[in-house]
């Protein structure tokens, strides 16, 4: 399936730019926001083969560094979640103000660290429709679980067994609808065959149910 509109972007998030890239296919309804680990970035291979996977469906993405080339040389700031949360809100925000995303529904698809920002930026928002965890530090935004209102899915490796309990002991915090998709046999990193493309189907089931139009006919 072609894009019929991509471009590279420079979110505008904290007072500074943060590189990023948008696309939206023609028709789209809705969007999803990623949010990468500590460590990695817009160009994370995992985060980008679930894009082109949602693309497909027919919903837009935005995949964004949430630190600049600097800060990312600290770990501190890789696991600052209050800054990484900050400058997800920010740049949603920012896409809020396009022309092209002002009407869209939006989803964020948070990984490791990443989600604990998703969730927690979610809980500062009426506008998020839904959001993905992916091998989530859910545990890294505890207090906010009870204020997110968004269907929440959890997606964790059945071998990652240490998130795989913090994602159980989180999903008893929300009161939101949510869900957990474990992956069996895999690891932190779903790099077993057949692993990724699971969770790629089962995130893009639970976005396009959430924002799509037909919920709200």
């Amino acid at each position: 399936m072609s894009d019929d509109n991509s471009n590279l972007v420079a979110v505008q998030a904290d007072d500074i730019e943060l590189e990023g890239e948008l696309i939206i296919p023609e028709g789209a309804e809705g969007l999803v926001v990623f949010a990468h680990g500590a460590g990695s970035s817009r160009h994370s291979p995992r985060n980008n083969f679930v894009a082109e996977s949602l693309r497909e469906r027919g919903l837009g993405t935005l995949l964004f560094d949430l630190l600049t080339e600097q800060e990312d040389l600290h770990r501190a700031s890789r696991f600052d979640i209050d800054l990484l949360t900050r400058r997800l809100d920010a740049a949603t925000e920012w896409l809020r103000g396009r022309d092209d995303a002002v009407d869209l529904r939006l989803g964020y698809f948070g990984s490791s660290t990443g989600a604990a920002a998703a969730l927690r930026a979610a809980a500062r928002r009426d506008d998020i429709a839904a959001v993905v965890s992916r091998g989530g530090r859910v545990d890294l935004a505890t207090d906010q679980l009870p204020s997110v209102t968004a269907p929440t899915l959890c997606i964790v490796g059945g071998d990652d067994q240490q998130v795989l309990a913090l994602n159980r002991q989180a999903l008893g915090r929300l009161d939101a609808e949510k869900n957990l998709h474990v992956v069996p046999g895999a690891g932190h990193l779903f790099e077993g065959t057949g692993e990724l493309e699971e969770v790629a189907t089962v995130a893009g089931e639970w976005f396009q149910r959430h924002l799509s139009g037909e919920q709200y006919e």
